[in-house]
């Protein structure tokens, strides 16, 4: 006689959620990087300004916590618990790019209300994946 344990759909919605979440995170990678130059020209100066002072490693950063939080959230969607190694990769790449911006560029303190909730939230989200993640592995729901 198996054990099944039964997965709340909750469960699946949210882990949907997180890839979806991952996947503009990706889109926004993708846009930084392939940007044309009349396109750079239209965005704010402060924002040009900032673009253009990422160190590469931060730009590293932002690749890494995109493709590896979409990767984790995939696998947290098939109840595969690689989801969790993926997310905490995720979450320290986006405690390194994120510390670039707030402390080393001071990004905070020359962007908008609106900005500094999105990168709030970001920071957030990554920590909860990893919870969400570890939780369910606790409970059984991946393996």
């Amino acid at each position: 006689m198996t054990n099944s344990i039964k997965i709340p759909t909750w469960f699946y919605v949210i882990a949907a959620l997180a890839v979806v979440w991952n996947a503009m995170g990706v889109m926004a990678y993708i846009n930084s990087v392939m940007i044309s130059a009349e396109d750079f020209l239209k965005m704010p100066e402060a924002q040009q300004s900032m673009q253009k002072a990422m160190p590469s490693w931060a730009k590293a950063a932002f690749a890494v916590a995109v493709f590896a939080g979409t990767i984790g959230s995939f696998l947290l969607l098939l109840k595969k618990s690689l989801a969790m190694p993926a997310l905490i990769v995720s979450l320290f790449a986006v405690l390194i790019q994120m510390s670039n911006f707030i402390f080393l560029m001071d990004g905070f303190n020359s962007i908008e209300q609106s900005e500094k909730i999105m990168t709030s939230m970001i920071i957030v989200v990554a920590f909860l994946l990893v919870w969400f993640a570890n939780s369910a592995k606790t409970k059984k729901w991946i393996s």
